[in-house]
């Protein structure tokens, strides 16, 4: 008796090891897609969790019938390191050669971060925005998105809640619209400061780096996964000798207060 139940344990217990070394790389995807509200998602998924390949999509959320794929797919391997793990993610379009993210898990609770995050981490074309739907879908975005930095950058998940620690630079580079008939609006960039460890909501500034459209704004990021929502209100003006070019585009992106267009969401 007490061999066959020793017996019948090693065959869980060798079942568990095989189901966690073999565990589909769709069960990654699953995970992004609920921390993420459904906005950024793996989709065609191959391999396993520990070294797998998808194409990424961006997303409006639940029942959005927006999505963009990036060209190419996205390749990761999964190790451990320690107590923790690390995510090592390649792909030709779009990161500035392996991104290693460090997952540390905890009770009730995970935390992603960049502990040593280069100066540039990656370039993607902005038309992947469209994605996320409105406004994008109505701007239809060309150009390029940036992280310009992100050194020391942390996410945690607590009870289902995101918090962002830390600083980033985002850049839109050289940013044009198909309603707009210049040829370039500008550039901008968006910084995003926060702390985890604080009860604050993570806070977003928008500023133009230069270029006929000019942008100005301050936000806050609210909530998380599903729940979150983006706070944020700001204004857009055109440059000296631009304004017949970009009127157009100034009635659209927000409510008109002279030459002024003042740009509120949520």
């Amino acid at each position: 008796m007490a061999a066959r139940a020793w017996a019948g344990l090693g065959a869980v217990a060798g079942c568990l090891a095989a189901l966690v070394a073999f565990a589909p790389a769709a069960w990654l995807g699953s995970l992004l897609s609920e921390a993420t509200g459904e906005r950024l998602l793996l989709a065609d998924a191959r391999g396993t969790v520990w070294d797998g390949s998808a194409v990424l999509l961006l997303t409006g959320g639940p029942g959005s019938r927006d999505a963009s794929a990036l060209p190419g797919r996205l390749q990761w391997r999964l190790g451990l390191d320690g107590a923790a793990l690390v995510l090592r993610a390649r792909q030709a379009c779009c990161l500035n050669g392996e991104l290693a993210v460090r997952v540390v898990p905890g009770l009730g609770r995970l935390r992603l971060e960049l502990p040593a995050a280069p100066a540039a981490i990656g370039r993607w074309p902005a038309s992947w925005l469209v994605g996320l739907g409105t406004p994008w879908n109505t701007l239809q975005p060309s150009g390029a998105l940036t992280v310009a930095s992100a050194a020391g950058l942390s996410l945690e998940q607590v009870q289902g809640r995101w918090r962002f620690s830390g600083g980033a630079q985002f850049e839109l580079v050289d940013m044009a619209s198909r309603l707009s008939t210049l040829d370039a609006l500008g550039s901008y960039r968006l910084t995003l400061q926060g702390n985890a460890a604080g009860s604050e909501a993570t806070t977003l500034t928008l500023a133009t780096l230069g270029g006929a459209l000019l942008l100005s704004g301050q936000g806050q990021m609210l909530g998380g996964g599903a729940g979150s929502r983006l706070r944020f209100t700001g204004e857009a003006s055109a440059a000296p000798g631009s304004e017949a070019a970009l009127a157009n585009l100034l009635n659209i992106i927000g409510r008109r207060r002279g030459p002024v267009s003042v740009i509120s969401i949520g």
